[in-house]
């Protein structure tokens, strides 16, 4: 029986018990229990409840790779999507393209590289790839192109692709921190804004000997600020915010929570938001169940647990096999037990 062994306590001293090594019944008028429970099928969870925080995952920040003054500074909370603007240095747009590589030098023709092909990829999706062909070269069809993009932008239509000029990010973003200010000096490797995946995610606290519920796949339900309840898994452990990894410390666990429906789950999501967050480690659907207090403890040679089975004026002690303990219920099966059954607890 495991965990239940120790749930289990015997009835008081009115009550039978079974002293036989089989599975007959004894039955008496007078060894009524004090008190009777029905079994009821139910859903068993063995699972803790802890304090989260809504986030949002992949946080990073955004550098200037050039120096400037902050025009128009990032706003929190706000998505932002291929073609529009990030932040504004110098009056001038630093527009969010979409690929996995870093701008990272000024492109322009004679240029070749997968960051030319990502461009040339952005440019196509943002409606101003008449007539270029989509490679790794950077041509006069390219740079014509790019200045039709640097005129809807309120650019010089230098036909260049400045560094600064355009950041290069896997997918849309939320902006979860401005970390410059309007009027800010920035320069190179400057943080101006943090971002992440617009996939919120909850994180939450557990002890090192929680460590059975950081497995991937932990199911989870997570009950948010305004009481809505939503279902997750737990997709891994991060790093505390803020730490390097040198100073965290070490009683704790930080898990990382995924919500079923992804943006959908919570939307208008605020990412300092607490939210409720329960870890079910284990769970038994449609089982029968008593109160833990309904199992006796059977005395004799072949020992084990049984249940009170009262009807009417009589009672008889019935044999039963446990298993699962949650929540002060415990899962019982047997052959002479069934749903709806009254048995015996030593107190209500």
């Amino acid at each position: 029986m495991g965990g239940a062994a120790a749930a289990v306590t015997a009835l008081g001293a009115g009550a039978l018990t079974y002293g036989g090594g089989g599975g007959g019944a004894e039955d008496g008028r007078g060894d009524l229990p004090p008190a009777t429970v029905t079994i009821t099928r139910a859903d068993l969870a063995q699972s803790k409840t802890v304090d989260g925080k809504l986030d949002f995952a992949q946080r990073r920040p955004v550098k200037s790779p050039v120096a400037g003054t902050v025009t128009v500074a990032a706003r929190k909370g706000a998505t932002v999507r291929r073609g529009q603007a990030l932040y504004e240095l110098d009056d001038k747009p630093v527009t969010l393209l979409y690929g996995p590589v870093p701008a990272f030098r000024e492109m322009k023709v004679g240029a070749r590289g997968s960051d030319v092909l990502e461009l040339e990829r952005n440019l196509v999706a943002l409606g101003h790839g008449r007539g270029l062909y989509v490679d790794p070269r950077f041509d006069e069809a390219t740079e014509a192109a790019v200045k039709r993009w640097q005129k809807s932008l309120n650019r010089a239509p230098t036909g260049r692709v400045g560094k600064g000029h355009a950041v290069f990010q896997p997918e849309r973003v939320t902006v979860v921190r401005a970390d410059a200010a309007l009027a800010d000096q920035v320069g190179p490797d400057t943080a101006v804004l943090t971002v992440a995946s617009t996939r919120p995610v909850v994180r939450a606290e557990l002890d090192q000997t929680d460590a059975s519920l950081v497995a991937k796949g932990t199911k989870v339900e997570v009950t948010l600020a305004g009481g809505t309840t939503r279902r997750g898994r737990v997709t891994g452990t991060v790093q505390p915010e803020g730490s390097d990894g040198k100073d965290a410390p070490p009683d704790g666990i930080t898990v990382e929570v995924t919500l079923d429906g992804g943006a959908s789950a919570v939307p208008g999501a605020d990412a300092t938001a607490t939210a409720s967050v329960k870890f079910v480690s284990e769970s038994r659907k449609g089982v029968l169940t008593v109160p833990v207090e309904a199992v006796v403890a059977l005395r004799g040679a072949d020992g084990g647990y049984g249940l009170q089975v009262v009807e009417g004026t009589r009672s008889r002690m019935v044999r039963v096999e446990t298993g699962m303990t949650a929540d002060g219920r415990i899962e019982v099966s047997g052959s002479q037990i069934r749903e709806g059954l009254k048995v015996g607890v030593a107190t209500e």
